[in-house]
């Protein structure tokens, strides 16, 4: 398949995209991972659980089709969690992954906040890399917010 990068259009998320931000997230976490309840809170109802509280998501529009999809999760004024980022398996490798974290890191920075997090899993060797491109580090942390997580890493705005 040949891709023209200038198809590709990052939009915000509205209702009628809701199924396919379900199908995007359930295919990551289904290839090895438990949905969890805090997974199907997203899943089930996006605007209230992202949206609602001053969170944003972001979709990946390839021609008509979603493709990839990343949320920012409001912590407080000056931290967002990076969360449920996924690129179709048809779309991987093409840098779209890359381009959703850019424009996540972006609107944070816009909003002047000061953190970004994210929870992750070791085993997600392609997102772990591209985490540690933007320069997102690993933090101790006791208690991490998905059972599936192993790792939880930050991203200092203020030195970005």
């Amino acid at each position: 398949m040949k891709i023209h990068q200038d198809k590709l259009r990052i939009i915000n998320y509205h209702d009628q995209y809701k199924e396919d931000l379900k199908r995007l997230t359930l295919e990551w976490l289904e290839k090895g991972f438990l949905v969890e309840p805090e997974d199907w809170k997203f899943i089930d109802n996006p605007t209230h659980y992202v949206l609602n509280d001053g969170g944003f998501i972001f979709l990946a529009q390839y021609g008509n089709e979603i493709v990839g999809t990343v949320s920012l999760i409001k912590i407080d004024n000056q931290n967002y969690e990076l969360a449920k980022l996924a690129v179709a398996e048809n779309y991987q490798g093409l840098k779209f992954g890359k381009q959703l974290v850019q424009l996540a890191i972006d609107k944070c920075k816009g909003l002047a906040a000061k953190k970004v997090i994210l929870y992750s899993a070791r085993k997600l060797e392609a997102a772990y890399n591209l985490y540690e491109g933007f320069g997102f580090v690993e933090v101790q942390q006791n208690k991490l917010k998905y059972i599936e997580a192993d790792i939880m890493m930050e991203l200092d705005l203020t030195k970005y």
